[in-house]
């Protein structure tokens, strides 16, 4: 299987986890607390699987910074939260740097 794609669902199980997390309320409830559980148990099988194919820092670094957009992200749409201007730039420069990493770095496997 594409190592990209496998990626991607370890980067969505982990945000289904994080977002299980802020639900669970410190693991007081249970169907959330099992979700967190589920959500990284799967993030990480996945992204064992991604790093049999593409090196470990290219990896990490994509994985890292699309789940803290990604994160970021649902925090507004779905908590709520607010971003300033400094954090909306922040954002943009971490993408910025995964695309830098994925794209024009000769690290990635094209």
């Amino acid at each position: 299987m594409n190592p990209y794609v496998l990626l991607a669902g370890a980067i969505l199980s982990e945000l289904v986890g994080t977002t299980a997390l802020k639900l669970s309320e410190g693991f007081s409830r249970p169907l959330p607390s099992l979700v967190v559980l589920l959500g990284y148990g799967v993030a990480f099988y996945l992204l064992s699987l991604t790093l049999e194919e593409l090196p470990v820092g290219l990896v990490y670094a994509t994985w890292a910074a699309l789940g803290i957009v990604g994160v970021a992200s649902i925090g507004v749409v779905v908590f709520g939260e607010r971003l300033d201007p400094a954090a909306v730039v922040g954002l943009g420069l971490v993408l910025a740097g995964v695309y830098c990493l994925n794209v024009v770095s000769d690290v990635a496997a094209h």
